[in-house]
């Protein structure tokens, strides 16, 4: 089996990035794995030490509710100038203008609170991630003789090939590691 880039001949433009059998690529990350397995305990620890910080969601949460919030007092103040437009003379210019700020108001904190949710989801999603990147460092002893399909899958985010010397393995931590 060999491997080469996703972009290899797009644009009429050869990917200049060597192709890789699948054995070399297998040896190239136990040599990867192994360097990141004799860091284990600092990268485990460093992880405890920062992890509320990096993914506390409470900020965002606040500010979530505090949208919801202003989403639904903004949706009652539409609907009450509504109902005054139906049972009161109002000059509907003036009455448009005020609706369409309202309107505005209401579109922009429905878009800031779906970024702030999807940034909420967002760093559940790493946090999962890497705790589950860190269950299962933690389960090997950094003895790794050869290719494990599983700890493959559940560490290595992604893999730049530089040249053939020159492979960069991206653990779902972050860390980056030429083997």
């Amino acid at each position: 089996m060999i491997w080469q880039c996703n972009q290899k001949f797009d644009n009429n433009e050869k990917c200049q990035t060597p192709h890789l059998e699948e054995e070399n690529i297998k040896q190239l990350f136990v040599t990867a794995a192994k360097k990141l397995l004799s860091e284990k305990d600092e990268i485990i620890d460093n992880f405890e030490s920062i992890k509320t910080m990096l993914y506390d969601t409470s900020p965002l949460e606040t500010e979530q509710a505090e949208l919801q919030s202003e989403m639904e007092i903004v949706a009652e103040m539409i609907q009450q100038y509504i109902n005054e437009n139906a049972h009161a003379a109002l000059d509907q210019m003036e009455y448009q203008k005020r609706y369409d700020r309202l309107a505005l108001r209401f579109e922009v904190a429905k878009a800031n609170l779906e970024k702030v949710s999807v940034q909420i989801k967002e760093k559940v999603t790493r946090r999962k991630t890497l705790e589950t990147f860190l269950t299962d460092l933690r389960k090997h002893d950094g003895i790794l003789t050869e290719f494990d399909s599983m700890l493959w899958h559940s560490m290595v985010d992604f893999v730049t090939v530089c040249s053939k010397d020159d492979v960069r393995f991206t653990f779902k931590n972050g860390t980056e590691i030429q083997a």
